[in-house]
């Protein structure tokens, strides 16, 4: 008999769980419903995805092309953690000419605005720290602050959002490190937040020592109305706010390109974790950016982007009143991309979503966007994505799956 043979069986050793972090923090449902939802008979109101229809395809391929083409060594090589110095020219040019000086090393280039949240959290947040957030707020924020281990509480408000009054009530209670906000077209209600509360808020700062994360993906998508500076550009707030900026919604999400603008030691801080992310945001993305921005007028692009998105909403808010139950109300955002609805007491719309993916038809409910107790009756419309075609017969069949038989009329709110 060999030593193998008289040696006892052994089971196999656990293998370690997952990080706490991990485990505590819930995927994105909006990710689960698009998967659900992929089939392309449905009407998806769903995603926050821009119209595919929309992408200046024919620039952006002669910007890979030039790009590919002159500098094919450089656009292929390794870059620089802080980003390609041709791009954070450009970007801190458009970023001046809408009111806030900025210089190219003022920057951080990111894969994505959606990193920049992570990198925030990693060289702002400690463990069991606590941050504001709006109430409801953009989801990926919550999942960001979630992993990073904060304890996350809303700030009370209204339909203009933010209450300044209850935000300095809860920032001498709780003693937080800061206050993550999309203060313009708001994801995910499409919300503004005026220019007086934006200078109270930036004011409770000052005064009470506050970090103030300002998300604006959404701002150049202004369909009326006047443009409202941003909390960055304010006094009390210039020493203390980051914003972030994206080409996700005005060129193309598949770019992955966002930046963050925010004072020295923290934009260091930044770059320090973005170089044990990732290195680097791509190399030939960002010189291919940089390049468009050359030799096109993105803000002629993004005008007409705007000008078909304001048809959208037009559509979405004419046939709401057909395909919602009688006693809801709804907003009119003046741009971005988002609606928010909320349906009478007694109604869950997630439990309603089922019923109505049936009729080839989607929403996002509004509960996963709460980061405290949920109002249930509530729910997100994207309106950008569909033709207002495409918009009349998704609300049809909306009005279907949740409200069988005759559709009836409701009132909007504001």
């Amino acid at each position: 008999m060999t030593v193998a043979e008289s040696t006892p069986a052994h089971a196999p050793a656990h293998v370690p769980p997952l990080a706490a972090r991990v485990r505590s923090v819930e995927g994105s449902p909006v990710r689960d419903i698009l998967a659900v939802t992929a089939r392309p008979e449905v009407i998806n109101f769903a995603g926050g995805l821009p119209a595919p229809e929309l992408f200046d395809t024919e620039g952006i391929a002669a910007a890979y092309q030039a790009v590919l083409t002159g500098a094919p060594a450089q656009a292929l090589q390794y870059a620089t953690t802080e980003g390609e110095p041709v791009l954070r020219a450009a970007l801190a040019a458009r970023t001046s000419a809408r009111g806030l000086p900025t210089g190219p090393d003022d920057l951080l280039v990111t894969t994505g605005s959606q990193q920049a949240l992570s990198l925030l959290a990693t060289a702002l947040v400690e463990p069991g720290d606590t941050v504001l957030v709006e109430n409801p707020c953009y989801l990926a924020a919550l999942q960001a602050f979630g992993l990073a281990g904060a304890r996350v509480l809303a700030v009370p408000g209204d339909a203009d959002g933010v209450d300044p009054v209850a935000l300095d009530d809860l920032v001498v209670r709780e003693r937080p490190q800061l206050l993550y906000t999309v203060p313009t077209f708001q994801n995910p209600t499409g919300r503004t937040l005026p220019a007086d509360r934006r200078a109270a808020v930036a004011a409770v700062a000052a005064r009470r020592g506050l970090w103030i994360i300002e998300d604006d993906p959404y701002g150049e998508l202004r369909f009326e109305g006047e443009r409202v500076p941003w909390i960055a550009s304010l006094d009390d707030a210039r020493d203390r706010t980051v914003l972030l900026g994206s080409f996700s919604k005005v060129m193309a999400p598949g770019l992955r390109l966002g930046w963050l603008r925010a004072p020295r030691e923290l934009r260091r801080a930044c770059a320090v974790a973005k170089q044990a992310a990732d290195l680097h945001t791509p190399t030939v993305n960002q010189l291919a950016a940089a390049r468009y921005l050359a030799d096109n007028d993105l803000d002629g692009h993004v005008a007409r982007v705007a000008t078909a998105y304001r048809s959208r909403r037009d559509a979405i808010l004419a046939g709401l009143p057909a395909a919602l139950p009688d006693g809801s109300v709804w907003n009119r955002p003046e741009g971005g991309m988002f609606l928010w609805a909320r349906l009478p007491d007694g109604h869950d719309t997630t439990a309603l979503l089922p019923q109505v993916v049936r009729h080839d038809v989607a929403y996002v409910p509004g509960a996963p966007f709460y980061a405290g107790v949920p109002d249930r009756a509530t729910l997100r419309l994207c309106f950008v994505t569909q033709t207002p075609e495409e918009i009349g017969e998704g609300l049809r069949r909306l009005g279907e799956g949740l409200a069988p038989g005759p559709t009836r009329s409701a009132t909007p709110a504001g």
